[in-house]
């Protein structure tokens, strides 16, 4: 039986995850593959701290320049995250000749251009699909499941710290901070959360879906991006009495010679499948000409289902080796000389139907004021609600739009912000009913 030679860079989380299975499933691994995984490195800086994995003698080490440099390693896993260290050593990995497999969804979003066509050139396997999704398979989907669909377009739910928060909100009433601490004390969120609940997490996500999905480079700096901590009760409830729930977001949409990527906290009817997924779960709509829709749902992080990813990833290029053909499936799905530079959309150009409440001052006239700004920039109010209790003054008056630009929307907010009777800032909610471009 042929053996398979694997070095895991990072004996963190998912690492130990990861190493895990290739130790406790060996046999299981062999039987489906027909080749032995056999984990010849574990490279950590901290050699002390107990993972709960046992390791032979001499597997653990410090020095992960040496994993990459060893000759009988074929798959390299690179488990360490962020944009520095991991990136030179996967590049020396792709250098070397060996196969990469990663979860670092940062990396690929911001650098993915480069670390590409560094493996294009060197005819190397590239497997990533734990960047995306956890153990849902997102990018076996897009890369091998929908290979004869155009993909119209894509929405899900990517970040189960958000998805925890807001349903904290939803169905117990709390704060954002006091959900974000109950994420934190359930373990859920990390202690500087920002990456997770101002998008950025699920942006990264967003720019690799993208580019399998349409066959695109993506600039991760055009992708509009937009967190939860300004989600309130107030707005959850409201967004109940109309129908719907706030989920955060990523939506891509194909339009044939422009693509949209946006992140956003969005109102979705209580009847989208994706409304109803609740708690830490992650769900990915994905629209094809053929198919129709699908959706994938399950735990988009954590240490075994992100580990089963990335050992699905390793059996693959396993079974690439033992049949002697390496990138049988091209890492972002399309033939590297067809992969193009969409222009994404600038959430200007947007349209699409919101959601806004004011605090207004409780006396006559200023709902005539408010109406008249949004009608002097070409949006059509739908509907209006003015119920709820007086805040320091003033009450919340809500109103759901027709589908209108965002730059109209935009300067019609600065304006109606500036009037004497409107107390703060305006909130703006975007509301989506389907993944389809129009």
């Amino acid at each position: 039986m042929k053996t398979v030679h694997v070095g895991l860079l990072g004996f963190g989380t998912v690492g130990a995850g990861v190493a895990r299975i290739l130790t406790e499933s060996a046999n299981l691994l062999a039987a489906r593959t027909g080749v032995a995984l056999n984990l010849k490195y574990v490279a950590d800086i901290d050699l002390e701290t107990d993972r709960g994995v046992p390791l032979a003698d001499g597997v653990l080490i410090p020095d992960a320049k040496r994993v990459v440099e060893d000759p009988e390693v074929d798959i390299i896993l690179e488990m360490i995250g962020g944009e520095g260290i991991a990136k030179e050593l996967m590049l020396q990995a792709i250098g070397n000749g060996k196969a990469v497999v990663t979860a670092n969804k940062a990396l690929l979003a911001k650098h993915g251009a480069e670390i590409f066509q560094a493996a294009d050139a060197r005819g190397v396997d590239l497997a990533f699909e734990a960047s995306v999704g956890g153990c849902m398979p997102v990018i076996k989907s897009l890369r091998e499941s929908l290979v004869g669909n155009r993909i119209n377009g894509m929405s899900g739910i990517l970040n189960g710290t958000c998805n925890y928060i807001l349903s904290r909100i939803t169905d117990e009433g709390l704060s954002f901070k006091a959900a974000l601490a109950q994420a934190q004390e359930a373990g859920f969120a990390e202690a500087d959360p920002t990456l997770d609940v101002e998008g950025f997490d699920t942006a990264h996500k967003l720019a690799i879906v993208t580019a399998l999905a349409y066959g695109t480079t993506v600039d991760f700096d055009d992708i509009f991006i937009e967190g939860i901590s300004s989600i309130t009760p107030l707005d959850i409830d409201f967004a109940r009495q109309f129908g719907y729930r706030i989920k955060l977001l990523a939506i891509s949409k194909n339009h044939g010679d422009r693509v949209e990527a946006r992140v956003h906290p969005t109102m979705l009817p209580e009847d989208n499948l994706l409304s109803t997924i609740s708690g830490s779960l992650n769900a990915f709509s994905i629209s094809g000409d053929a198919v129709g829709d699908v959706m994938l749902y399950g735990h988009g992080a954590g240490m075994m289902p992100t580990a089963s990813a990335v050992v699905g990833d390793i059996v693959d290029i396993a079974r690439n080796m033992q049949a002697c053909q390496p990138r049988r499936v091209p890492p972002l799905s399309y033939q590297p000389e067809r992969i193009g530079r969409l222009p994404v959309v600038p959430m200007e150009e947007i349209s699409t139907h919101y959601y806004f409440r004011f605090m207004a001052k409780d006396q006559p006239g200023v709902l005539s004021k408010i109406s008249g700004i949004l009608g002097d920039n070409r949006i059509s109010i739908q509907s209006v609600n003015q119920k709820g209790r007086k805040s320091n003054g003033a009450v919340p008056v809500v109103m759901m739009t027709h589908e209108a630009r965002e730059a109209d929307v935009r300067q019609a907010m600065r304006a109606i912000e500036a009037l004497d009777v409107v107390d703060g800032t305006p909130m703006l909610i975007r509301i989506e009913e389907t993944n389809n471009a129009d």
